[in-house]
């Protein structure tokens, strides 16, 4: 909480003995806020919740201030002291699923901020500013303009590209405004991509408790990965030194086992 920007994503699972009484087939959720590696070494922290309402992101971030690089549900939106970026990714995918020749020129205007980023990847924040104000924002502009000239009607592929695109405008244009930002969400989605996945094998969560450990086990491996560090090994070690050490009268201990410490870059790096 303590940076200025943020990934944030999240998915559904279930869990079955629910505290608020619905059924075990109702949506429970793992949010996951993942850290930008320009502000220090990554960062992946998953929570678990019963809702996807945007009162919970509010207790997750309480004491951020900053920019959450997000997607376009709507939870994303109005809250203070928190600025959004949303995502090009999904932006390309909705002009992709428009297949037709207006929306082929749609993916087109994003592939080239796409390749544009490619170029700019290894730039200072700085740099990549002024070569995105320079290069990338006539590009947005043009495709904004193009957008709302073409009057788009309807509930097809197209004109929910087209509405999806205009209402997020704002945050569309973010990034050209800081280096730091990056133009699409996907660390974020990556990080959640094992949650997505681990639910086709362990199905569901008994209980809410179940579900928090699940979301701590997955915040320590995801951590652990984004930082090039042995899962396996990582977890070997913290398993093997902790339960020897007094850490609960001296918690800074625990900073040496972060995946970021020398002793763990030296001891569990792949």
């Amino acid at each position: 909480m303590a940076k200025s920007l943020l990934h944030v994503d999240e998915t559904y699972g279930q869990i079955l003995n629910r505290s608020d009484g619905k059924s075990g087939q109702t949506n429970a959720y793992n949010w996951v806020f993942r850290t930008v590696p320009c502000q220090g070494p990554p960062m992946t922290l998953f929570q678990s919740a019963l809702l996807r309402a945007r009162s919970v992101l509010e207790s997750f971030i309480e004491g951020f201030s900053g920019t959450i690089i997000c997607d376009g549900y709507s939870a994303y939106d109005k809250l203070e002291g928190v600025t959004f970026a949303n995502c090009w990714a999904h932006v390309r995918r909705y002009w992709l699923k428009a297949d037709s020749k207006n929306g082929r020129i749609g993916v087109n205007f994003c592939n080239d901020l796409y390749c544009l980023e490619r170029k700019f990847i290894h730039l200072s924040s700085s740099k990549r500013r002024k070569k995105r104000q320079k290069y990338s924002k006539p590009i947005v502009d043009k495709f904004l303009v193009w957008i709302g000239k073409s009057l788009f009607y309807g509930k097809n592929a197209l004109a929910k590209a087209a509405e999806y695109t205009l209402n997020r405008a704002n945050g569309l244009k973010a990034f050209l405004n800081d280096g730091r930002i990056e133009i699409d969400n996907i660390p974020a989605e990556n990080a959640i991509r094992p949650n997505v996945i681990g639910r086709k094998n362990w199905l569901f969560r008994v209980s809410e408790s179940g579900a928090k450990v699940n979301a701590i086990c997955l915040s320590i491996a995801e951590t652990a990965k984004s930082n090039g560090i042995d899962f396996y090994e990582y977890i070997k070690k913290l398993l093997t030194d902790l339960p020897n050490l007094g850490i609960h009268q001296r918690p800074e201990i625990l900073d040496q086992y972060m995946p970021w410490s020398k002793m763990i870059r030296a001891e569990c790096s792949k």
